[in-house]
């Protein structure tokens, strides 16, 4: 096996850094829904917004999820370089693998979070389709 090197938990930085980025402006846009759901269902009672409200919970959990495990992936990133400076090469391999696996695992749960997305969207393209 190659040595690991600095640069190469490094190559990871902007990549890890650009889906938090995504990450977090679905948070934003999931914080922005919710209270617009909030003050529909305070105008009006209605069953189907409690359904539109459990959906956008489930997707924050897992947007958080995803937070999560995406920044860790980083610390981890940030251990192995350090790992490499104070030359503990054997650790810092199972260091970064660690990142790989969290980074890995963040993004399983985004695929399900778009999957959950995807069948909110569908139920209401219905109710027009339906109409």
């Amino acid at each position: 096996m190659e040595e690991l090197t600095l640069t190469t938990p490094a190559v990871l930085f902007s990549a890890i850094t650009l889906i938090m980025l995504a990450y977090t402006n679905r948070f934003l846009a999931y914080a922005a829904v919710v209270r617009s759901l909030h003050d529909k269902y305070l105008e009006k009672k209605d069953k189907q917004l409690i359904k539109q409200i459990e959906n956008i919970k489930k997707r924050l959990y897992l947007t958080r999820a995803m937070q999560i495990y995406g920044i860790s992936s980083l610390l981890l990133c940030v251990l192995t370089m350090f790992l490499i400076y104070v030359q503990q090469q054997t650790i810092a391999v199972w260091v970064f693998g660690a990142a790989l696996v969290l980074l890995i695992v963040s993004l399983a749960l985004l695929i399900k979070e778009i999957q959950i997305s995807v069948k909110a969207l569908e139920h209401h393209i219905s109710d027009i389709e339906n109409n």
